[in-house]
């Protein structure tokens, strides 16, 4: 089971007051709980630190949350800090950082209290120490607002989720069945490069590996898998049908486990052959495991695949998808691809079918299809740009639902509708490079997956 993202929350104090007013101190207790306990319930794990007030304290806290392995260090000020106390330590670590930039009491109008001052001026030390990370070459994100009546936490939240998502593509092993689809240019990306420069490892098989793999697998598991899938899909199948792809599709499973691997992608013409175990391109099966966390992506895009499987790690429901067609007169884009949707994208329960194959001698397998949910999305391409360097598009739209007209019920599908002009959104997007792959994350995440790009080095734009 994969685990949370866990953030290393680290108060910040001044040594003056401890000296002066030591009682004061325990009046901080309840606010830095409440927001411990709010990351905790937004399904962050949190590592707390005691409060730091001078050098060799940041020093031993930080070198606490590196062991611990924290994706992301969060300062929580309570009260003035100077910076240069902590500056040291929070540069030299390599661990990315969040300011939290909020106090204890919400309002604080001209019928204040004067006691509250000391409660609540801990906003010029986030100004003191950002100007100082700035100024040092260190990358930060920072968000702003009251605990009880904005959504930063929320916000803190989904940045934490970011840099857990960066973690992972930079863990990544992802596995190819086949070679890269023949003169696909755009995610052709040389092996060590992907080491090298995303930390991406590539293992390649044949579809005769997988084939001994399929051909292990038991009877009873197979049963066992098709009645899930019945409870699970909305099914019209031929049980032949759905048995072979799932042979096939749980050989590749096994595969993926015992490797260990978070991403995966196939050329479908590797699919050669009507005979053996593996007879039939395993789209079931790569629908599945995107509902498993594993990223994957179409004709041997082993680039595509690990993003998707980083976004799913960090945000959750994320299918792997294509722009296909551009409806100019609703300002949309029509999303597609031959036979693999994230079944959790999907409102309600996606269809299991038949597909027909024509492509090569390969039989006819069976395929999740259906549309992502209606709501806000993001559309995120991973783009190999000039001098080996990589960037990330990402794009906040409108996921539009599904369709009514029956002929597209046996495709995978969906629409979505971009921020401006589609003419313009389409200019913009291959102006910056970006492929015929992308993923597609449910939700307004298009925040927390540009602090994904700064945590995992990329370069970011916006449309």
């Amino acid at each position: 089971m994969a685990r949370a993202p866990k953030i290393g929350l680290l108060p910040l104090y001044l040594k003056l007051y401890d000296d002066l007013m030591p009682e004061r101190r325990a009046g901080f207790e309840p606010f830095v709980d409440t927001v411990m306990q709010g990351f905790r319930r937004r399904g962050i794990e949190v590592v707390q630190c005691r409060a730091c007030r001078v050098e060799a304290e940041f020093e031993q806290a930080v070198d606490h949350l590196e062991s611990a392995g924290v994706d992301l260090i969060v300062t929580l000020h309570l009260a003035y800090s100077p910076s240069l106390e902590a500056v040291e330590a929070l540069t030299d670590t390599e661990l990315p950082l969040l300011l939290l930039d909020t106090t204890m009491d919400e309002a604080f109008g001209k019928d204040v209290q004067a006691d509250r001052i000391m409660y609540n001026h801990g906003i010029h030390g986030v100004q003191d120490l950002a100007c100082m990370l700035r100024r040092l070459g260190k990358p930060y994100q920072i968000v702003a607002g009251h605990v009880s009546s904005s959504p930063v936490l929320e916000r803190a939240a989904d940045i934490a989720r970011a840099a857990f998502a960066a973690q992972c593509l930079a863990d990544s092993r992802a596995l190819r069945i086949g070679p890269p689809f023949a003169g696909m240019g755009d995610f052709a990306v040389d092996e060590d490069l992907l080491e090298s420069e995303l930390g991406i490892t590539v293992d390649e098989i044949t579809r005769r590996d997988l084939e001994q793999a399929a051909k292990a697998v038991t009877e009873k598991a197979i049963r066992a898998e098709m009645a899930s899938d019945l409870k699970r899909f909305a099914a019209d199948i031929d049980p032949v049908v759905h048995h072979r792809s799932v042979r096939t599709g749980l050989g590749l499973r096994n595969l993926l486990q015992r490797g260990g691997y978070g991403a995966f992608s196939m050329n479908f013409l590797a699919f050669d052959s009507p005979r053996g175990a593996a007879n039939v391109v395993p789209f079931l099966e790569a629908s599945k495991a995107m509902a498993r966390g594993i990223g994957y992506a179409g004709e041997g895009d082993v680039l595509t695949a690990s993003l998707v499987g980083a976004a799913a790690a960090g945000f959750g429901r994320t299918t792997f998808t294509e722009i296909f067609c551009p409806d100019w007169q609703g300002n949309a884009l029509f999303l597609s691809h031959m036979g693999e949707i994230n079944p959790e994208v999907v409102s309600g329960k996606a269809a299991l079918t038949e597909k027909p194959y024509t492509f090569s001698r390969a039989l006819d397998p069976a395929v999740v299809t259906g549309a992502p949910a209606a709501g806000p999305g993001v559309l995120v391409n991973l783009a190999p740009g000039p001098d080996n360097s990589f960037g990330l598009i990402v794009a906040p739209v409108e996921i539009l639902g599904d369709s009514d007209n029956p002929s597209l019920r046996g495709a995978v599908r969906g629409w979505i509708r971009p921020r401006g002009s589609l003419a313009t959104f389409l200019e913009q997007y291959s102006l910056n490079g970006g492929t015929h792959h992308s993923a597609l994350v449910l939700g307004d995440r298009a925040e927390a997956i540009a602090a994904f790009a700064q945590f995992a080095d990329l370069e970011c734009v916006v449309l």
